[in-house]
């Protein structure tokens, strides 16, 4: 009797452990921006629904502000399944495949309607490269329309020459090389130091990175220019995913797509309380003089005919389809 029981036990143990470890999954979601920001706040409701919607089954942690991977290192660490889970920048990666870059093309489209459209035209082709990646999308949440941070006022290109622009993208780095303004690569995480330290005096981004960094405490002048809205993607191991049992699935995709409406409905309302923000703390919101505003459109012509030799058939396809 004695085998058999010992058998019995350990089939027992064995299933045990094997049912618990399919039972519960446990993914690490890194993100490089801090807690108070709106995306890391919708990524934690994010993580709160999958962990309810599959009654346990999916638990994520969320390292915000970089603490796990530095922005650059996110996106690969997916890739590798080091972090099941993780956002990061498209536009950063522009390089890479040029379509990351589309909606960081400077007033190609500049409201959350025409970003929103943007998006629906350029998704097949994102979802086809990710999955090529050995990744699959969950959610995009944009950025709130990008404006000018300057240490003086601006009222033509001609006097962004010679600032130390912080560049955070192909495309932003690009902008300093037409307006001869000296770029310099700064992570969302290290920007607070390198403006506290004059590293940088000047950049492009929205009204959160503003806030979230305290810029204003450095830099006086926010121009609104409105420019691009680019997108934050949050993306998934796909082996990671089809490990997931189909309930579990399930739950994760529907918190997805709820992350996702929250995220868009976040941002556009956050947008002017970030900017009320700013005034608040003493910097001077200034809308660019339509001159101002046409020679940075011209710059966005430029971008756009640079990007479209890049990116080639695939990326005419995309922007024409977007402006039918």
């Amino acid at each position: 009797m004695k085998l058999p029981l010992l058998f019995l036990a350990t089939a027992t143990i064995a299933a045990l452990f094997t049912g618990g470890a399919y039972a519960q999954a446990r993914w690490d979601l890194p993100t490089a921006y801090p807690a108070s920001n709106f995306h890391t706040e919708n990524l934690a409701q994010f993580v709160a629904d999958v962990e309810k919607a599959s009654a346990g089954k999916l638990k994520i942690t969320l390292h915000a502000n970089a603490s796990l991977f530095k922005a650059p290192e996110i996106k690969r660490a997916v890739q590798g399944n080091q972090a099941q889970a993780g956002e990061f920048l498209m536009v950063n990666f522009e390089n890479e495949w040029p379509l990351f870059g589309v909606d960081g093309i400077p007033f190609l489209a500049d409201s959350y309607a025409s970003a929103r459209k943007l998006y629906e035209t350029q998704k097949p082709a994102l979802e086809k490269k990710l999955a090529e990646q050995g990744m699959m999308l969950l959610y995009t949440v944009p950025w709130p329309p990008q404006g000018i941070y300057a240490k003086k006022q601006l009222s033509g290109v001609a006097d962004m020459k010679g600032l130390k622009w912080r560049a955070y993208s192909p495309a932003t780095a690009r902008i300093a090389e037409l307006v001869g303004a000296q770029p310099i690569t700064i992570q969302a995480a290290e920007l607070t130091q390198a403006l506290a330290t004059g590293v940088v005096d000047s950049y492009m981004s929205s009204g959160s990175t503003g806030f979230d960094s305290k810029t204003y405490e450095h830099v006086k002048y926010f121009y609104d220019t409105q420019a691009w809205l680019p997108k934050n993607a949050i993306v998934a191991n796909r082996a990671a995913f089809t490990s997931l049992d189909k309930t579990t699935q399930d739950a994760l995709l529907k918190a997805s797509a709820d992350a996702e409406e929250r995220g868009w409905a976040l941002s556009a309302e956050k947008n002017g309380w970030y900017l009320d923000q700013l005034k608040s703390k003493g910097m001077s919101i200034e809308t660019p003089s339509p001159a101002f505003k046409g020679e940075l459109q011209k710059i966005g012509e430029t971008l756009l005919q640079d990007w479209l030799k890049k990116a080639g058939s695939e990326g005419k396809a995309v922007v024409d389809a977007y402006r039918k």
